[in-house]
């Protein structure tokens, strides 16, 4: 299936809604960059401070219109708040790959089960309405958390890229987690049974 990228692409179920990004989203961003900075610590992309949000918007709005990634607001249904963001990135249809990151959330919904949720919306159309064969996933080595995070919900860890890319802190190393195709049926199963 073909990504329009122009369509507003809404995935929803009953705990959460990821709808796409938009500009004027910097206003429920702020507080977020302003009082809790250490959400971005592991990030390639700081969104701390006024300034860093901007320039972070326009990148990831950018990727949309270039058509290799799709931005997505987090808005918490239980809670009734906007939790946070997440993306499709490094979009290729040719291949049939995509990855799954730029995922944070305020700390108030961190270790509530949110991510899960999220995870098996973008997952599931990912895989069905997308059919890519492989998803991918990567974190800073040091960033333990998040990929004990991506190991919980069936990723495989694939080895490390040593010093291959600059963040915030310098230069890193990142881990590298997939999933792929013929995995996703048995995964999805398991990823059910833990969020209801």
């Amino acid at each position: 299936m073909a990504f329009n990228f122009k369509s507003d692409l809404i995935l929803e179920n009953e705990r959460v809604q990821l709808r796409p990004l938009s500009a004027t989203d910097h206003a429920f961003f702020l507080p977020f960059s302003l009082k809790e900075p250490a959400l971005w610590t592991y990030s390639l992309t700081s969104a701390a401070g006024e300034e860093k949000l901007e320039n972070y918007l326009q990148a990831a709005l950018q990727l949309r219109e270039e058509e290799t990634g799709y931005p997505f607001l987090v808005y918490d249904k239980k809670n009734e708040k906007i939790a946070g963001s997440t993306r499709f990135y490094s979009i290729n249809f040719h291949h049939k790959t995509l990855s799954i990151g730029y995922t944070w959330y305020g700390k108030e919904f961190q270790r509530t089960g949110l991510n899960r949720h999220c995870k098996l919306l973008l997952l599931t159309h990912a895989f069905e309405a997308l059919e890519m064969e492989r998803v991918e996933f990567r974190a800073d080595a040091k960033n333990t958390r998040s990929i004990t995070a991506m190991r919980a919900i069936g990723c495989t860890l694939e080895g490390t890229l040593r010093n291959n890319c600059t963040a915030e802190t310098g230069r890193r190393d990142s881990v590298v987690l997939s999933i792929i195709k013929n995995e996703w049926p048995k995964l999805k199963k398991a990823l059910v049974a833990k969020i209801h």
